[in-house]
Order: structure tokens, then sequence, then C-alpha cells
């Protein structure tokens, strides 16, 4: 089966705006002005969501590392494997962009079976919960349990809507975002 990449972002700002590129001052004074917009879903976020995102990604890459991976940047960006619909509608004006899974080095990939958020803080016992995956790694999972926004397009049946994919290296997709991603 062919997967690809997507991404999901305001059209106004571009793709692959990222708030940890900015520094823990910079972002929160961006989530502050998203978050006075209530038509947006990131609006919602909490006030501590900076810290944690930024302890969550550092979890992430460090458990990538150990199963081989080689991250060249500290944060990465995110995509979904496969299409979610569902994200698209966050934003005010929604845009999406599609990459081939197959034009990715793996060893610059890692996924979770569902957002980094809930995969890493939500504690069901399900396998997948805490979890960093390889290219090979999710591929299995994915054949046991099916993509979650298949199986569950709604979240009615736990917090995972989608596979997210970080990327770890800003080369990997150059050409799809204005050289300055960050907001």
């Amino acid at each position: 089966m062919k997967y690809y990449l997507y991404h999901y972002y305001e059209r106004e700002h571009g793709p692959f705006r990222n708030l940890s590129s900015l520094s823990l001052e910079a972002g929160e004074e961006v989530l502050r002005k998203i978050k006075q917009e209530p038509d947006v879903f990131a609006s919602n976020r909490s006030d501590d969501y900076l810290k944690i995102r930024r302890e969550l990604e550092n979890t992430a890459r460090e458990r990538f590392i150990t199963k081989g991976g080689k991250p060249k940047k500290e944060y990465p960006h995110y995509m979904t494997l496969g299409k979610c619909e569902w994200i698209q509608g966050w934003y005010k004006d929604g845009c999406e962009l599609r990459i081939d899974l197959e034009e990715f080095s793996p060893e610059i990939l890692s996924f979770t079976y569902g957002d980094l958020f809930p995969t890493m803080r939500y504690k069901d016992g399900k396998e997948y919960r805490g979890q960093v995956y390889t290219k090979t790694e999710i591929m299995d999972l994915i054949n046991r349990y099916g993509l979650p926004q298949q199986w569950n397009p709604e979240g009615k049946k736990g917090p995972e809507r989608y596979v997210e994919v970080q990327i770890w290296d800003d080369k990997a997709i150059r050409g799809t975002f204005n050289e300055d991603s960050s907001y």
C-alpha cells in the first residue's frame, strides 16, 4: 500500500510554522494570540502547553535515538500518516499538503500511534501509549490495528485519531515551506 504524509496549516501563515522553533517567551506570546481566536482548535490549549510540548518532544527524540533514529534538530515538524480531515477543520482557512512517505529517509522520521500529547500522557494500558516508533515498527502496528482515522474518526473510541509523524530534519521538507518556519 502506498502511504502519504499530510500536513495541515492555516493558509494565511503557510505550512510548517512551528512554536517549538521560538523562545519560550515568544512562543507564549504567539499562543496568547491564538487563544484569542475562538474558532481555532489551538485556542483551547492550556497555559502550560509549550512547557509540556517541549518535554514531550525531548522524550520522543531521546526514544527515537535509542531505536537508531538520527534527528538533525531538537524539535520535529509534524505530519500525519494518511489523510485526517478532522485536523484540517482546526483552522479557519485550513490547507493540506501531501508528500509521499517514500520521499523521506526513515532515519529522520519517528511515529506515534496518535498525537504526541495523548500518546505520551494518556494511561489506559494500550501497548502504543508512551511509545515512539520507527517506520518499520509503525507499519507493523498499523497492520494489527489499522489507521486510527479509519476506526476512530469521531474520537469516540479514545484519544487516538491519527498516526502522527515527527520529521526531525528541515532539509527533508525544504521547498514546502517558507525558510522562516517559526511564527
